[in-house]
């Protein structure tokens, strides 16, 4: 089952890859002309944007430091966010995709235990997200060794980790609102909802006190606020996005298998 779910899901892997790849790869071979013109991208020139703009974007660390270019450019939003909607996707696929398309009620009627589906999905998700991030992070530690940023190995792979991390998150919520509802329109609503009300919550919010608490249930918060590529592995961090994940998981378990499955 799990291989069977990994061909359904490759195209959208192999898309999402490839276009990720694309991205790292232009993106971070910018930084060689940056390096190369400090006066217009150090920490006292970025210091002149808006102070929303640059709260929006982590604070904008100084472009000049192959660190700083990477976090503010890379991994504060939008690589992260390219991979939460490319976990969306496949996650989709997993069970709302085919209950809408009515394939799903033929699937479970064979036997087949509705909780090992579940779980075989999710190991589907989990191994195509990780076969994309290793793509990708080959792609990034490559470029970045070429043009020389100066970045080690095992912070650009803390990095590329909490990366992964954040898409399965949000990858199992989609799995879990799928699998709770059927339908692919809420699952997509509550992830996109959340990813982007939470990043605003960690970025902008956190000078506002009214939402600042709300950091907490930001799976943001545990992605950006350990700085990996500064200070190396949050793990403790890291170890609350994943029991959380589990959690979720847990969720669609019990959901999918109490829930009648139609069309």
């Amino acid at each position: 089952m799990i291989v069977r779910t990994l061909r359904e899901y490759r195209r959208a892997l192999v898309g999402w890859a490839v276009g990720i790849s694309a991205f790292l790869a232009m993106y971070v071979g910018v930084y060689a002309s940056i390096r190369e013109s400090p006066e217009t991208y150090s920490q006292a020139a970025v210091a002149k944007y808006p102070g929303a703009l640059r709260d929006l974007m982590g604070g904008l660390e100084d472009f000049t430091t192959g660190t700083g270019y990477l976090q503010s450019v890379v991994y504060q939003l939008f690589v992260p966010m390219m991979f939460v909607f490319a976990a969306l996707t496949v996650a989709n696929r997993a069970i709302a995709q085919p209950e809408e398309a009515g394939t799903l009620e033929l699937t479970v009627t064979l036997p087949v235990d509705r909780r090992r589906l579940v779980l075989d999905r999710f190991a589907g998700l989990v191994l195509g997200l990780l076969a994309a991030a290793a793509v990708t992070f080959l792609v990034t530690y490559g470029v970045a060794q070429t043009i020389e940023m100066g970045v080690p190995f095992d912070r650009l792979l803390a990095a590329h980790t909490g990366v992964l991390l954040l898409a399965l998150f949000f990858g199992t919520v989609a799995l879990a609102v799928g699998a709770a509802v059927g339908r692919r329109a809420p699952a997509s609503a509550v992830v996109g909802g959340w990813a982007v009300a939470g990043y605003v919550v960690v970025t902008i919010g956190r000078n506002v006190d009214a939402i600042a608490w709300l950091k907490w249930v930001s799976p943001w918060h545990y992605y950006l606020e350990g700085k990996p590529l500064s200070t190396g592995w949050p793990w403790g961090d890291y170890l609350v996005l994943a029991a959380a994940t589990a959690v979720l998981l847990l969720t669609a378990v019990l959901s999918f298998d109490r829930r009648d499955v139609g069309v």
